[in-house]
């Protein structure tokens, strides 16, 4: 599932949704030295509309804006919508990611953030959107997982999976480089009712990780975000 081409390295169009002028104007700025067009809009009803009338490649969208919660507007762009959400929040609570996270955005920035970080989380989100490649073929460092074929290697070493490690294994790959939070894969993985079994999930993820990081305890792919869920590393 590797792209050889990068939206992020070619300018794209983002949407930034803010009622705070003093963040437009730093990701105005921030997005602009980068090659990016930057539309803004300053509440819901106004990004609800700079989406249909902008086709945006990605949007940076406020959780506290005036009108409506962030939280609706992302629920009520995933009704029609695939454009990946960046939500920004100075909300520290884990609640407030996950909720997000449920909604359909695809990370979240806590602030204060910076540059740096912004336009990290802005290639990670774009190279997730990116179509698939011909070769249904996720590679990572050491890891690749031929989707095709059901085959996992590490280090060209084959690894034995079982039903439901692969099942988690291959959900976080075609989700690679986005957050799925504890709810969103045992959902997928385990199915309606599993959503409060947490620990069938510690499970096979520290299955996974002892059959695929070289030190368990400090893992290069399944990364963990704390309270939240799991992110699958991708290169930069």
């Amino acid at each position: 599932m590797s792209n050889s081409t990068d939206k992020a390295n070619t300018g794209v169009r983002v949407l930034v949704v803010d009622d705070e002028r003093a963040i437009r104007r730093f990701l105005q700025v921030s997005l602009a030295a980068h090659g990016h067009t930057v539309f803004e809009a300053t509440n819901g009803r106004e990004a609800l509309e700079a989406v249909v009338a902008h086709h945006p490649d990605l949007i940076i969208l406020d959780l506290g804006l005036p009108d409506m919660d962030g939280l609706e507007v992302t629920r009520r762009l995933r009704e029609w919508s695939k454009t990946p959400i960046i939500v920004l929040s100075v909300r520290e609570h884990e609640t407030d990611k996950i909720a997000a996270l449920d909604a359909g955005a695809d990370d979240y920035l806590t602030k204060p953030f910076g540059a740096g970080e912004l336009m990290a989380r802005l290639r990670v989100a774009l190279r997730h959107a990116a179509p698939a490649g011909e070769t249904p073929i996720f590679r990572t460092g050491g890891l690749t997982v031929d989707l095709a074929r059901r085959v996992v290697t590490v280090g060209g070493r084959e690894i034995q999976l079982t039903p439901t490690e692969y099942e988690l294994l291959k959900l976080l790959v075609t989700h690679a480089g986005k957050v799925l939070t504890h709810h969103q894969l045992l959902r997928q993985v385990w199915g309606m009712g599993y959503e409060d079994e947490s620990h069938l999930l510690r499970v096979n993820i520290s299955n996974l990780r002892r059959k695929l990081e070289a030190n368990p305890t400090r893992p290069a792919y399944l990364l963990t975000e704390p309270g939240v869920g799991y992110r699958l590393r991708i290169d930069d």
